[in-house]
């Protein structure tokens, strides 16, 4: 029923469960722009209300290349048979003695029959991180070059029924915001777009790409997924690597959270760090958006899909992020549910020990606090002097008015500038690194 503090809007959509005697809130991911028209209005409620109304996201649209299954049909598998909940503190602990760590090993490390453990875990994670990557982490900065998307994915703050303000950057003002970035020291770049290839085609981002490599050692790229041919141009004009988030491999969970364009799609979103392969690209990174759905299942299968590609490609670099869900503009009522710290530790340790030489991103949706302890365990990477904005680097930067910017993506919690992390993570006894690559 609407409350006082509930809008009539909200109380639609809001469900409830009850959990230890507790009422619970699942997260209340549809809003109602008032900008919307009508017609909009209409279509917006028919895809969250009739599945029938949606296309197949189990089927590939036309245009998109489609490549052998078998890694995928694995991964889903495992997925689909982990039962978390039958492991015991004795499976855990052998776990624990194994010099090294098996799938079998990993399940029992990422159920609940591993959170006494938690410490003996941070122990063992932080002696392999010490083997494989000594007291180093890498600092890099995202940057959002266009916030234009063609999705409706109800917990993102680009999609495209949510009323914010987009912006496509131009060459020019892409180079600028490079240039602010580049002055504050940092040689890594992760550079973003919505998910709209009409506003972001694959030639626009490679020419950003091309301009990156007059400012950065290393490119990432975090764009809609493409085909192998598209990769391999973005190789070749600059781009190193590319992330892709599944956000959750339950393929029944997902499609009721992307209910509209090419990234409702599963497979073809589930296949593109392959196709990133096939194209060249030097590494390729991975993550499910925790608080989406079940997070053990979701842990399992983002390690499993490195697991499993590393034996099909063991050139490659492979990289894990774990971020959980933020509020976006216009919806401050999302959050990670039962992912709590504890609960993203633990999954670090797990990643660790199952993929000792895999490269683990903690991003600013993570608190300072976290982040700090966190790297000298299992973390490899962080990110600094963060914005999810577009073209607002100089603003943030500087403080200088820069005029129009475009909304940002989601909200964070770590603001720390590059020279603040740099010194923090210098004063924890580790070495920041910028790059590590010497082209010739």
């Amino acid at each position: 029923m609407p409350t006082k503090d509930i809008p009539a809007w909200g109380c639609r959509n809001r469900i409830f469960e009850r959990l230890g005697g507790e009422i619970m809130a699942e997260n209340q991911f549809f809003i109602d722009s008032d900008k919307l028209s009508e017609a909009a209005l209409e279509r917006k409620h028919k895809l969250e209300t009739d599945p029938s109304s949606r296309t197949n996201h189990m089927e590939y649209m036309p245009g998109m290349e489609q490549i052998d299954p078998t890694i995928r049909n694995k991964v889903l598998s495992e997925m689909d048979s982990y039962d978390y909940n039958k492991y015991t503190a004795r499976d855990v602990q052998n776990a624990l003695e194994h010099e090294t760590c098996s799938v079998e090993d990993f399940k029992a490390l990422l159920s609940p029959a591993a959170e006494p453990f938690l410490e003996r875990m941070a122990q063992r994670a932080k002696i392999e991180t010490g083997k494989h990557f000594g007291n180093t982490v890498y600092l890099f900065t995202p940057l959002y070059i266009a916030n234009y998307c063609e999705n409706y994915c109800v917990y993102c703050g680009f999609n495209c029924y949510n009323d914010i303000h987009r912006k496509k950057l131009t060459f020019e003002e892409i180079e600028h915001e490079m240039k602010v970035i580049a002055d504050s020291g940092i040689e890594e770049i992760l550079m973003l777009t919505g998910e709209s290839r009409a506003q972001s085609d694959v030639e626009y981002i490679g020419e950003a790409c091309k301009l990156a490599k007059k400012y950065f050692r290393n490119i990432g790229l975090e764009i809609y997924p493409v085909n192998s041919d598209e990769y391999r141009y973005l190789h070749e004009c600059g781009a190193d690597y590319v992330t892709v988030f599944q956000e959750t491999y339950d393929n029944v969970k997902y499609e009721t959270l992307h209910l509209m364009g090419h990234k409702r799609v599963f497979p073809y979103r589930f296949e593109a760090q392959e196709r990133a392969l096939m194209g060249g690209m030097r590494g390729v990174g991975f993550s499910a958006l925790l608080g989406l759905s079940d997070f053990h299942k979701d842990a399992l299968a983002s390690a499993l899909h490195i697991y499993y590609l590393q034996r099909k490609y063991p050139y490659a670099e492979y990289s894990l992020s774990c971020p959980r869900l933020r509020p976006i503009i216009n919806n401050d009522k999302i959050n990670p549910l039962d992912v709590h710290e504890k609960q993203l530790c633990q999954i670090l340790c797990a990643y660790r020990i199952f993929l000792p030489y895999v490269g683990i991103t903690v991003s600013s949706r993570e608190q300072k606090h976290f982040r700090d302890g966190i790297v000298k365990i299992a973390a490899t990477k962080v990110s600094a002097g963060v914005s999810t904005g577009i073209g607002d680097h100089e603003s943030k930067y500087t403080g200088k008015d820069t005029g129009e910017s475009g909304d940002e993506q989601f909200e964070i919690s770590d603001g720390r500038s590059f020279d603040q992390m740099y010194n923090d993570m210098e004063s924890e006894g580790l070495q920041p690194v910028l790059n590590d690559y010497v082209y010739v």
